[in-house]
């Protein structure tokens, strides 16, 4: 059991509040996944930047800022509790391999001209206090409070997974087929740095993306090629989409004003936004993705 929330910004009247509004419904799925949390802002792109999140693990801030600075110049780096955002104009292929060969005891949990991406094992309601979410702005974010199941209580294995620019999931459920499909992708060039199923689902939608499917597209053929039991919430600069799967026994369920639209694996996520008593109140239907 684990806990998905999600919020779409349809007006600019609450981009201040947004990283608020998250962190409210983050600690309101806390009961739902003790164990480690994570959420994905995204704010309005900047063409010239890339941002690359990243978790220090064990090396420090000025550690990591001398290593980088040997390979990169012209860079910003800006701290939230073991993670850094790195900017700069170099391009992710550069600076992933950069990172990847040179810097190993870190790990980039994202990367883009939009998102920003934190996670830590620990209660919820601890995390987003460390990460300081309340005071994000931006667009749109999800966000996943996690029960352990299936693999290890690690920074590695919680969620969003980010698998590809801008891109990133979270997920309530398991899936069965996901060692198979990682071979399948791991062939087509993916590469994963878990054992967690939904990394494997993150790299399905960023390969079928890549072969120029749109969103909506990639989480349909999900349902023909991905078994087992799941919730999705899948984001891009662009927007979030809702995917259960046909038997749909992870709940969801959406709230939606003139202002925003929510998504939660319960009500109570929601509770504390604004106008919701007078909100669209419904449950997604199953094997239907709805995006906004």
């Amino acid at each position: 059991m684990c806990g998905i929330v999600g919020i779409y910004l349809k007006t600019k009247k609450y981009e201040k509040s947004l990283g608020k509004f998250l962190s409210g419904m983050l600690d309101n799925m806390a009961t739902r996944g003790p164990d480690s949390a994570g959420f994905a802002i995204y704010t309005k792109e900047n063409k010239n930047i890339f941002k690359y999140s990243i978790c220090l693990n064990k090396l420090s801030e000025q550690d990591f800022k001398k290593k980088i600075s040997k390979y990169l110049k012209k860079i910003k780096l800006t701290k939230y509790s073991d993670h850094v955002v790195l900017e700069t104009k170099e391009s992710p292929k550069s600076v992933i391999k950069i990172i990847n060969e040179n810097i190993k005891e870190v790990s980039i949990v994202g990367y883009g001209k939009s998102i920003n991406i934190f996670k830590q094992t620990g209660n919820p309601k601890d995390v987003v206090k460390k990460f300081k979410l309340s005071s994000f702005s931006g667009t749109h974010g999800i966000g996943h409070t996690r029960m352990a199941t299936e693999s290890a209580i690690t920074t590695e294995g919680s969620h969003p997974y980010s698998t590809a620019e801008d891109e990133c999931l979270v997920h309530n459920g398991s899936l069965s087929n996901h060692n198979n499909v990682r071979r399948e992708l791991i062939k087509k060039g993916q590469t994963f740095k878990s054992e967690n199923d939904t990394e494997v689902a993150a790299g399905y939608m960023s390969n079928k993306i890549s072969e120029g499917n749109d969103l909506k597209t990639t989480l349909t053929s999900s349902l023909k090629n991905l078994d087992g039991f799941y919730t999705f919430i899948a984001g891009t600069k662009n927007g979030f989409a809702l995917l259960r799967d046909e038997i749909a026994c992870k709940p969801a369920v959406v709230a939606e004003t003139k202002d925003y639209v929510a998504v939660a694996s319960e009500f109570q996520a929601m509770a504390h936004l604004p106008n919701v008593n007078s909100a669209k109140i419904y449950e997604p239907k199953p094997g239907i993705v709805y995006s906004w």
